[in-house]
């Protein structure tokens, strides 16, 4: 500690003054870097991550959360004697630098860092224990050019391609939409109605993948079920029929169609194509109802799961197939909005009675809706009603399929057509390769050069990074690259000729996809240190939103595989333990818009809050109170961390977002929970101070609960249960309280303080420093012994007539006959009898008496 900085204060000379105790400690921390890893440390590794944040500017409650929980981990994995990882950076590429450049006029860059800088000094005032020597952030060139040098080594193992894509573009800001910022088919921010385009575009290979990827979810034992569950579903492993529908006159061209459920073809309906089918396409040229109907469907949304809840579209073009399975039976095939060319083979055969999407179509269009699953005893053709049975049951009005079970008729459907050679039993996945180019300045340039000469060239390794260039302007829509005077004009690598840059920048996802390999090792040289990886790899407990559940871990999980095909690395999966946090939830005040209904919210610190209710500070007229819900910033239902650490300290929010709520759990916000918080902190620096070294004599209870505390709070702790862990302090707290002065309640104290180091550092460090032992930081998790984990005593129920009379605290294992005399011994018992004779003594050892008069 340097000699100008105020020396701490002794426990029982005045209150926990958190203003200074909380700055003094975090600047010791940093001074001594201790929290520092050591690559070359002999002790034992853990590397404990959070997912690292977008610098919006500001850090919220919910981050405040998610990183209390990972640095009570680490901490306590410090005292345990482990070498710990666990580092910070910034997730700094995306939209919303780009916005705020429109909005504003500032650079993305100039924004995005200023917004670390304040980030950071946030997340220092909460106390973290990070490795600040490792922080990172995806927008510096000494991080992306990495990026960029593995994205050319997975080219060069054919794990990266090019190909025509559908995207949604928007023709006013020229550029390409991702879905959800597509609002009613048109941009979210210019309004004009969004096309669908044709693109070229990077994509990764990630469905070379999909088996291991599935394969591998059977081994992450440590992630959430739900989690794993989503995963699969998004690969979407399926098992099912691909075959044609012949034409009829004047269609001269097969119909191909893949579906899980051939067994319900003898429910089928009608075809429908995609609006990119070349049979559509074809159709257009001579019809204009159809080339406008098209043009409708290029409104729409380009996933399958956008399309799910769309209104269903379609457009007749009096064309028909024969069915495969009867020559006389004609359907009809129309043009819908619900099918995408990119999935599958871009046609499907509707069955509406057990499908959704395809009776919401056939009611629509008056299409026939014939049941072939009976639901029960429902077995009639003519399905009635609007819900597709989607069920399980047998085979009806299905000619040689009835009476068959699902998984029987789509066996034998599947081997019909091999065997009359119409189809073919095929397994697909639902997961598509992954699209990475994005029209867009504020991202990772896409290492390539395009030359007329040579076609597309990757940049040379030696020329990397290829860094954006700074002299940009948004005044103009459309991708600033595009129209940069020099940055794009390169010669080629290859013949020497002009050519042109790619200026498409990568997903902001493959920028997520890595960057817990570059915190665990940071050569100048090289994106990593193989060596490295494998000490530190796999992290051993991430954290973070269940929101991130598919997509992020799902790319996270694809890239190191991908990088260990290619021998860049040995670990397969990058996350040995997941575990995804609740939110932190606030409710919400409003009024009504007198002028359009519209509700108008207002912040937490704008209004009075009272049992009776809430009004608004500014005119002491009342303002509804909304549901409880997830802080928002429309909402206004947010709370500052900096207001509630500069009132309470550091101590008492994180205390608060590790109490009550099961951390899986929402935790709502309550100023009465904080206060709360803030009044145990002082109550624990009170008893700190309490401590006696000239102290004597023994309290054996005290010291076993002491030594059950350390043990199942450590058991917590590691189980990520901390709200239980904080119960049982809270529990030890009170009997430590009551407990007159002994050596044991002495070391209850000093083993207090220990147990909250991880959650209360600062007032840990603050109460620790008074023992001259140096940082509690660097101190030992308390030991246990074992034999003090067992109870020698237990407390035994008597009962008479079956009601609790009396409790004895007797040894452990006290025998029936004794247990039966203390019990009659019992003036309680006694009174109870009122001289009543006892016919029979039900004895339960070490549990209890029951006397039957």
């Amino acid at each position: 500690m340097t000699a100008d900085r105020q020396e701490p204060v002794r426990p029982e000379t005045s209150r926990f003054d958190p203003a200074t105790a909380d700055l003094r400690w975090q600047s010791t921390w940093d001074e001594r870097q201790t929290f520092r890893a050591d690559d070359t440390s002999p002790r034992p590794r853990s590397y404990v991550l959070e997912m690292f944040p977008y610098p919006s500017g500001r850090i919220h409650i919910g981050h405040v959360r998610n990183y209390t929980m990972g640095d009570v981990l680490a901490r306590y994995k410090r005292m345990r004697g482990f070498e710990v990882l666990h580092p910070m950076g910034w997730d700094a590429f995306g939209m919303p630098a780009e916005n705020a450049a429109m909005e504003k006029g500032v650079h993305p860059g100039g924004w995005t860092r200023a917004n670390i800088a304040n980030m950071k000094a946030q997340l220092k005032r909460l106390g973290f224990a990070l490795d600040w020597s490792r922080e990172l952030a995806t927008c510096e060139p000494e991080y992306y050019g990495h990026e960029q040098a593995l994205f050319l080594d997975l080219y060069a193992a054919g794990l990266v391609t090019r190909k025509e894509s559908t995207v949604n573009w928007d023709p006013v800001d020229m550029t390409v939409l991702a879905n959800e910022q597509v609002i009613d088919g048109r941009g979210w921010r210019s309004g004009a109605l969004v096309e669908k385009r044709k693109l070229s575009q990077w994509f990764l290979k990630i469905t070379e993948f999909a088996d291991e990827l599935l394969e591998g979810l059977s081994g992450l034992d440590k992630w959430p079920e739900k989690v794993r569950t989503m995963q699969e579903n998004w690969i979407g492993k399926s098992q099912g029929l691909q075959f044609c529908f012949k034409p009829v006159a004047p269609l001269t061209e097969d119909i191909e169609v893949y579906s899980t459920r051939p067994d319900t073809l003898f429910g089928a309906s009608f075809i429908a194509i995609a609006a990119d089918h070349p049979i559509a396409q074809a159709i257009a040229k001579d019809s204009p109802e159809a080339e406008n109907f098209i043009a409708k469907c290029k409104q729409g949304g380009t996933t399958a799961a956008e399309l799910e809840t769309a209104e269903k579209l379609g457009f007749d073009t009096g064309l028909k197939v024969v069915h495969p399975l009867d020559e006389s039976w004609e359907l009809p095939v129309y043009i819908a909005n619900f099918v995408l060319m990119d999935y599958g083979t871009g046609a499907v055969f509707g069955c509406p009675a057990h499908d959704q999407r395809d009776i919401d179509f056939a009611r629509k269009y008056g299409l026939p809706v014939t049941r072939v699953v009976a639901d029960g005893d429902k077995t009639d053709p003519v399905f009635e009603g609007n819900e597709a049975y989607t069920g399980p049951g047998k085979l009806v009005n299905s000619r040689f399929l009835d009476g068959m079970d699902v998984t029987a008729a789509k066996a034998a459907v599947i081997a019909r057509a091999e065997a009359e050679g119409w189809g073919e039993g095929k397994t697909v996945w639902r997961l598509r390769d992954w699209g990475v180019s994005r029209q867009r300045y504020w991202g990772t340039p896409i290492p390539f050069i395009h030359c007329e000469i040579c076609g597309v060239v990757p940049v040379p390794k030696k020329h990397l990074p290829v860094v954006l260039p700074e002299d940009v302007t948004f005044d103009v829509p459309g991708n600033p690259l595009d129209r940069h005077p020099t940055w794009k004009h390169v010669d080629c690598p290859q013949c020497g000729h002009a050519a042109r840059r790619e200026t498409d920048t990568l997903d902001t996802f493959v920028d997520s996809s890595w960057y817990f390999l570059r915190f665990a090792s940071q050569p100048g040289d090289a994106p990593f240190d193989a060596e490295a990886i494998r000490k530190w790899l796999p992290v051993e407990q991430y954290i973070g939103g269940i929101e991130h559940a598919i997509l992020h871990l799902l790319y996270a999980r694809f890239w190191t595989r991908a990088l260990a095909r290619i021998g860049k690395v040995e670990v397969k999966e990058p996350f040995a333990s997941l575990f995804t946090q609740g939110m932190v939830t606030h409710e919400t005040y409003e009024r009504r818009n007198p002028e359009n209904g519209q509700p108008v919210y207002f912040s937490p610190h704008e209004v009075e809050r009272t049992a009776d209710g809430a009004t608004l500070k500014a005119d002491g007229a009342p303002v509804e109170i909304g549901r409880v819900i997830k802080m928002s910033k429309s909402k206004k239902n947010v709370v500052d961390p900096d207001e509630i650490v500069a009132k309470y300290g550091a101590d008492a929010i994180r205390w608060f977002m590790l109490s009550d709520s099961p951390p899986e759990r929402d935790l709502p916000w309550s100023e009465a929970g904080i206060e709360g918080c803030w009044r145990f902190v002082q109550r624990l620096w009170r008893l700190f101070g309490a401590a006696d070294a000239a102290a004597s004599g023994d309290d054996l209870t005290l010291r076993r609960k002491t030594h059950q505390t350390v043990h199942a709070v450590a058991q917590d702790i590691e189980a990520l249960g901390f709200n239980k862990a904080v119960a049982r302090i809270y529990e030890l707290t009170g009997a430590t309280e009551k407990a007159a002065p002994s050596t044991d309640r002495t070391a209850a104290i000093r083993t207090l303080l220990l147990l909250v180091a991880p959650m209360m550092p600062h007032l840990a460090e603050e109460a620790y420093a008074t023992f001259g032992e140096g940082l509690v930081a660097d101190a030992a998790w308390p030991e246990v012994d074992p034999a003090l984990l067992v109870d020698d005593e237990v407390t035994v129920a008597v009962q008479v007539k079956g009601k609790l009379r009396d409790t004895l605290t007797v040894a452990k294992g006290t025998a029936r006959e004794e247990l039966e005399r203390l019990a009659l011994a019992s003036d309680k018992v006694q009174r109870a009898l009122d001289g009543a004779e006892v016919k029979k003594v039900i004895v339960v050892p070490d549990r209890l008496v029951n006397l039957v008069a």
